[in-house]
């Protein structure tokens, strides 16, 4: 027994010995080879710097009629490439007063400028947010050695905002054209000399949209298992057909569905998701209803930085689905306003401006409008929308003199009510809630005034929810179930008493 003691010892010994010295070849082996293997290019410069997820700017190339070399389309591309990065550090670096990135992108001549800037603005407490949002550049330029490029890009769009001591004194919005000259250095084309031969103010080239012959007569949308998770793994365009025909046989003729920034896949759109918008259209269709379409529900994020992924969300929607039979209009955002005091109400309508220009450039045939909360923000970018939409859950006995107030100061417009309701819940958590009754008498009133005022209008909402996720109105039990009553048709599909004055 002693013996075979001592073989197991042995053996155990013999083992660990083994794998120890393993470890330690291995080791050494991953030593040598990553002191003998050229750096990574997505590690050893350009660091952290990913266009897709970090900016995205639209850029269209000029017909590459050029003196020199043929470019092939990989040199292209990474000249491409690396030029946007470079926008992409430099405003990183006028925002953060740092030089992080500048080397990677810019020669040794080319970065004394930049870094004088930064130390500058940094003396003088001055930091500027900025992005680039269209580029047109044409290859001037290129050496027979594959080693300099020249490109002039034209009618490059900048928006910008310069602070002071962290206060704004200068927000502009720029087209300006751009000459440089690119080496190839260590694999990176870097510019070397950047020249900005011109700069003009921005004006928006965008079309008057009829809306003379504009009646919407319709309701908010969502299935009733699937609140604010429409388009998730349980669609199903069979219910939404369905549900779409009792909406006609109601009478409406419209509804109005919501786009989520980050569940279609942010700036890179889901092609599944898509796919799932275009069946609920088609459905739509198929029911002679007309779809005002919302998009960035439940995005709250405007930073400068973020506009180009935003712009290419956007883009990616409306240009698949303008010429669809059931577009009526574009809903930019679902109540931004709200937004106003967590993100500075100067930015939110700063982005709403420039989203606005970027989707009349894609669709010149439908209006535009903006879903505001309440009928004091209605007027903000009249000039800009087509259509000016507001919600209402107040006081309906203030809600005429508010209406005649926005129609005051909006006199050549179509209003549109785009939301309103009364929840019919009342139960342990609200005692004092609302009836199914006060339910159908607050339709039936707030409808007299819709037609007094020859309002269009969209209520809130088909059905009763089964289930209200937590993320939209959180976790307080009688916000939940209050929110859960606001449909004219109850849960178990009975009409409720409501549904009298759906229209």
């Amino acid at each position: 027994m002693v013996g075979l003691n001592k073989n197991i010892l042995r053996t155990i010994l013999i083992i660990s010995y083994i794998m120890i010295v393993a470890l330690i070849i291995s080791g050494i082996s991953a030593l040598f080879s990553y002191l003998n293997t050229g750096a990574d290019r997505s590690t050893m410069l350009h660091t952290d710097i990913q266009k897709v997820e970090q900016y995205a700017p639209k850029l269209i190339w000029e017909p590459l009629n050029k003196e020199g070399r043929p470019m092939d389309t990989e040199n292209l591309n990474a000249l491409q490439n690396d030029y946007l990065d470079a926008w992409y550090v430099k405003q990183v670096a006028y925002k953060t007063n740092k030089t992080a990135g500048i080397k990677d992108y810019y020669t040794d001549s080319a970065r004394e400028n930049l870094y004088a800037f930064i130390e500058l603005n940094k003396a003088e407490n001055t930091t500027i947010e900025a992005t680039t949002l269209n580029h047109n550049p044409t290859l001037e330029f290129f050496s027979e050695d594959g080693q300099l490029a020249v490109i002039t890009d034209r009618n490059v769009v900048e928006y910008k905002r310069v602070f002071k001591a962290e206060k704004l004194v200068l927000e502009t919005t720029e087209t300006s054209t751009y000459k440089m000259v690119f080496l190839l250095e260590d694999g990176f084309w870097r510019i070397r000399h950047l020249v900005k031969e011109s700069s003009n103010p921005f004006e928006a080239k965008t079309a008057k949209i009829e809306t003379d012959n504009l009646i919407i007569k319709g309701i908010n949308y969502y299935p009733k298992a699937t609140p604010w998770n429409m388009f998730g793994d349980a669609f199903a365009k069979d219910t939404i057909a369905n549900d779409f025909k009792v909406i006609k046989e109601a009478g409406l003729n419209s509804v109005r569905i919501f786009v989520q920034y980050d569940d279609f896949g942010k700036a890179d759109v889901d092609p599944k998701k898509l796919e799932k918008l275009k069946q609920t259209l088609d459905a739509a269709e198929e029911q002679n209803l007309k779809v005002v379409l919302t998009l960035f529900d439940f995005y709250g994020d405007y930073s400068v930085m973020n506009w180009t992924l935003n712009q290419r969300h956007a883009e990616t929607i409306v240009s698949t689905f303008k010429d669809h039979n059931a577009i009526i209009a574009w809903d930019i955002k679902n109540e931004p306003n709200l937004d106003f005091e967590s993100r500075g109400k100067d930015m939110v309508i700063a982005w709403l401006d420039n989203m606005i220009d970027l989707v009349k450039s894609v669709d010149t045939q439908h209006p535009v409008t903006i879903g505001w909360s309440n009928t004091q923000s209605a007027t903000i970018l009249n000039d800009k929308v087509d259509i000016v939409s507001f919600h209402y859950y107040e006081d309906l006995n203030e809600l005429d003199a508010a209406v005649k107030k926005i129609r005051k100061n909006i006199p050549d417009k179509p209003l549109v009510l785009q939301e309103f309701g009364l929840s019919s819940y009342s139960g342990f958590w609200k005692p004092l809630g609302s009836s199914e009754e006060d339910q159908a008498n607050y339709h039936k009133k707030i409808q007299e005034i819709i037609a007094s005022n020859k309002l269009q209008f969209m209520s809130w909402t088909l059905y009763d929810f089964v289930d209200v996720p937590k993320d939209v109105v959180g976790l307080r039990p009688w916000r939940r179930n209050t929110q859960k009553r606001f449909g004219f048709i109850n849960e178990n599909g009975m009409k409720k008493e409501a549904f009298k004055y759906i229209k």
